[in-house]
């Protein structure tokens, strides 16, 4: 079974229903809330679990409710929580609206996540055993480039989801083997609005990049075969959050799986298909059953 080690955030999605997000100023009532366990590194590790590997998470919960029952949803999922470690301050929250039509918007403050500055004793370790490190972008990027250059230390590959956006400095863009970021991330990192333009400019950083198009699929790019143009099963979405972390969970045990990139990127698609079908973020996240259902349909 592949591994995957996971170094990110741990959040509790805090999620409000409505029928249209408001605007600056404005308030509305919506039609339901949720507390999820969230976080894209969490999403990540739970969605690589249900998807079939043997999973690590490194970061930081809370000494509180919230941290308590997002450790227990990560080992409920079969993910090994032994690199998570308890802090005494209030746990990581992100607070989510969703409206009718699946589309999101999201607050995250960080709380125990901005703790994880370093890798603590052990952290390499659990990363030189790994097949593949996803990162994200939710804790203190020091730690996001500390776990990059330690994955290239042991040769473990590397896939980043550049996600909240922010400059990406060479130190950590130079240890990333797969950059996957949809295409308003793509877009702030490029300044460029079409995705295959901002996807070329990408490819000048890393050797792989993935953009994620929604409904329209995504776009691979590597620096040395054609672009290939993957469509995205046609669903109807409920909810959109933790479907690109779905994404990225599935792909990387397709890819440390050995599966040929574009089946790779179709099973991925497969997974975050599901997902947008139901509510919420971690809940969202189906089993390889189920994916292996969808990608064969």
């Amino acid at each position: 079974m592949t591994h995957i080690a996971v170094l990110g955030s741990t959040n509790m999605d805090l999620v409000a229903y409505v029928e249209k997000a408001p605007q600056l100023g404005e308030t509305v009532t919506g039609r339901d809330f949720r507390t999820v366990p969230g976080g894209k590194g969490a999403n990540q590790a739970i969605a690589a679990a249900r998807a079939g590997a043997t999973v690590s998470m490194i970061g930081a919960v809370g000494h509180d409710a919230y941290g308590a029952r997002m450790r227990e949803t990560l080992e409920h999922s079969g993910v090994d929580t032994d690199s998570l470690r308890t802090i005494e301050c209030a746990s990581g929250t992100a607070h989510i609206v969703v409206d009718d039509e699946g589309g999101n918007a999201i607050v995250v403050i960080p709380g125990a996540n901005g703790t994880v500055d370093h890798l603590a004793p052990g952290d390499e370790g659990v990363i030189a055993s790994a097949d593949t490190l996803l990162l994200q972008l939710e804790i203190p990027l020091a730690a996001v480039v500390a776990g990059a250059q330690a994955a290239r230390r042991h040769g473990v590959r590397t896939i980043l989801t550049p996600s909240p956006t922010r400059l990406l400095p060479s130190e950590l863009l130079d240890n990333i083997d797969l950059l996957i970021a949809n295409e308003r991330e793509a877009a702030v990192l490029t300044d460029l609005a079409d995705p295959r333009d901002a996807a070329a400019a990408l490819l000048g950083l890393v050797p792989q990049v993935v953009v994620t198009l929604g409904a329209a699929g995504s776009l691979y790019l590597t620096r040395d075969a054609a672009p290939l143009v993957i469509p995205a099963p046609r669903v109807s979405a409920v909810d959109s959050t933790g479907a690109g972390d779905t994404f990225a969970g599935a792909l990387a045990v397709a890819l440390a799986e050995e599966k040929p990139i574009r089946e790779a990127l179709s099973w991925a698609a497969a997974a975050a298909a599901l997902a947008v079908q139901r509510e919420g973020a971690s809940t969202s996240m189906p089993y390889r059953q189920e994916i292996e259902a969808q990608y064969t349909a």
